[in-house]
């Protein structure tokens, strides 16, 4: 049987995932929840609703909105009894939020896949496979070039923003510069947007630099990047070299993985999870058997 999926959220990953869960064999999109229910061109054929329990039976809901808002939308779906798989972008409070789902999905009957994306998320898990091949040593994590959706969308949440670009330039070693674009209402405070943007926690350990502009759009690329590199001890021989590279269209992979986590959540105990938590297999779509002759 398909696994019922609802898309919440019709921004940039949202209109991925629509396309990530038709492309899948073993999902059925149920329809996809947003403020505004007029349908574009795309969704002609989609049942596109207000809300969430206007959609029948729905197995997993993606949560496709912005970050901030993840918390409260999962808890309300999860209290539903349905299965919720988040983007949730923010390393430092992702085991908080684990915590707090884990107690509502227990209750409830569900399960939560939390920070589903590819960091946190596939990055997470690689990082993880290079510790294990080498438990001691140091491992960077290099971004970029490439648009970070997450502290773009921070910036167009200012007071005073009409639209902005945050691209991600690594410096080499785990460190970074936010490259950030701006293009102001018109009459707004650029020095107050500027301000806030240097004291957003997305911001605050990078070094930043704010360029206003007269038209973000011209700036726009979906692309990004990460290169991570570990430099370890297996056993007692040093010097054990690692490299995971990788160029991707952002919110398409986000959007990916978010379904292959709909697919995995089926299957665990009701619960939160990382997707460190959860058996690669899971994520996969075909008989366990047969990936394991292929894949082993």
């Amino acid at each position: 049987m398909a696994i019922r999926t609802a898309v919440i959220g019709y921004g940039n990953i949202g209109k991925y995932a629509v396309e990530a869960v038709l492309a899948s064999p073993d999902l059925e999109l149920a329809g996809v929840v947003r403020r505004q229910v007029e349908k574009p061109a795309e969704l002609d054929r989609i049942l596109v609703v207000a809300d969430i329990r206007e959609l029948g039976d729905v197995d997993v809901a993606l949560i496709c909105t912005p970050t901030r808002s993840v918390p409260e939308y999962a808890a309300r779906v999860l209290a539903l009894g349905i299965n919720t798989v988040d983007s949730y972008d923010v390393h430092g409070k992702l085991a908080d939020l684990r915590r707090e789902l884990d107690r509502i999905a227990q209750r409830y009957n569900a399960v939560a896949v939390v920070s589903a994306g590819w960091d946190p998320g596939t990055d997470s898990m690689i990082r993880a496979i290079l510790s294990l091949m080498a438990p001691k040593g140091v491992t960077y994590t290099n971004f970029g070039p490439g648009m970070s959706m997450g502290h773009s969308v921070v910036v167009k949440a200012i007071n005073g923003v009409k639209d902005a670009l945050s691209i991600t330039v690594p410096l080499g070693s785990g460190i970074h510069r936010r490259v950030v674009y701006v293009q102001p209402d018109p009459g707004a405070d650029f020095e107050y947007i500027e301000q806030q943007i240097k004291n957003d926690p997305y911001f605050v350990n990078d070094q930043v630099e704010i360029h206003q502009v007269d038209d973000v759009g011209q700036l726009m690329d979906a692309g990004h990047g990460v290169v991570i590199e570990r430099k370890g001890v297996s056993g007692k021989t040093a010097n054990q070299l690692f490299k995971f590279e990788m160029r991707i269209n952002n919110p398409a992979l986000t959007a990916q993985n978010m379904v292959s986590c709909a697919r995995a959540s089926v299957k665990q105990k009701p619960g939160a999870y990382t997707m460190l938590e959860i058996p690669i297999i899971d994520y996969l779509y075909g008989d366990p058997e047969t990936l394991l002759r292929q894949l082993v």
